[in-house]
């Protein structure tokens, strides 16, 4: 049955249809699980985007690398047209390993997004920035996610900021946490590669400021203030221009969580409304699978599932 199927798939490989003319195909740490020849074809898809993105650039940066490495810890999202399967856009977001009071913790980094000049007016913000982000938090039994964030565009920070929840730093004055200092502590000291900044780069930890932060591989992404996109709300223009030193080349480091009342707020204010029954429908499909997988690999008998079965003859 095929419900089952899908049941009892371990890894995320979702393909759905959120909005008309396009296809989108969302892959958790591809690197893990999928056949050599398939990985080629999805890291040739997501190039095809960046080469009409960046022409001049190099195709190096990140998972456009096809680095097996980072596709193992990736979590790749990407638009294809409909008719014609062309990739139109592309979201590589990264899982970063590291500790919370004492206990393991996956980081949830933004990563790099993509869109073909030719797609930019065809409202896929949405797509991109939240729905991976929202299934992700299904199938982990709607459990909060910390994400992370490095950006220095205007537009991204006001997105950031008003997509997630217990985020800093805002133009609004929230609190640094410890667990903000503790994450963004962890990032610095161990998964600067995930952006793309040098080690020789610094981090003011007062106002979460990477100081020279195109030196590690980003170089291309480089922007100045008057490139950077800018946010509906004058707010985050403002403290991106008044904290950032944009010749030096400054990022914000944006630390938030994917909790239920983010993932209700993208829901009714970002989804558009012929697209919320799929988009619902698809969560729930994968809320159901986080609630009901383990159950399904215990009750089968005929496949060993390693550490999800006691073995035979052990004693409580």
């Amino acid at each position: 049955m095929l419900w089952l199927r899908g049941l009892l798939q371990t890894h995320l490989d979702l393909t759905l249809s959120p909005a008309k003319g396009v296809e989108t195909r969302v892959i958790d740490r591809p690197g893990l699980w999928m056949a050599p020849e398939k990985l080629a074809a999805l890291v040739a898809d997501v190039r095809a985007v960046a080469r009409e993105t960046l022409p001049e650039g190099d195709l190096t940066y990140g998972v456009l690398g096809g680095d097996p490495e980072r596709l193992k810890a990736a979590v790749l999202t990407v638009v294809y047209e409909r008719e014609t399967r062309r990739p139109i856009a592309f979201n590589a977001l990264a899982w970063m390993p590291m500790t919370l009071r004492g206990r393991a913790l996956d980081v949830l980094h933004m990563g790099l997004v993509m869109v073909s000049p030719t797609a930019r007016s065809q409202g896929l913000s949405w797509i991109l920035y939240g729905l991976t982000c929202f299934l992700l938090f299904a199938r982990g039994g709607m459990r909060p996610i910390w994400i992370s964030n490095v950006t220095q565009v205007p537009a991204v920070v006001g997105m950031v900021s008003e997509s997630f929840a217990q985020v800093y730093p805002t133009p609004d004055g929230a609190p640094q946490s410890f667990e903000h200092l503790f994450i963004a502590r962890q990032i610095m000291r161990h998964h600067r590669h995930v952006f793309g900044v040098g080690p020789d780069a610094g981090f003011d930890e007062a106002r979460f400021v990477i100081t020279d932060a195109y030196t590690g591989g980003s170089d291309d992404l480089k922007k100045t203030f008057a490139q950077a996109a800018r946010h509906r709300q004058d707010k985050y223009n403002a403290l991106c221009e008044s904290t950032l030193d944009y010749a030096r080349g400054d990022d914000f480091l944006q630390i938030g969580q994917v909790n239920m009342a983010a993932a209700q707020k993208y829901a009714f204010a970002e989804v558009p409304r012929e697209s919320l029954p799929g988009v619902a429908l698809s969560g729930a499909f994968l809320g159901l699978q986080a609630l009901l997988l383990p159950l399904l690999h215990w009750l089968d008998a005929k496949t060993p599932w390693g550490t999800l079965r006691p073995a035979r003859g052990a004693r409580a």
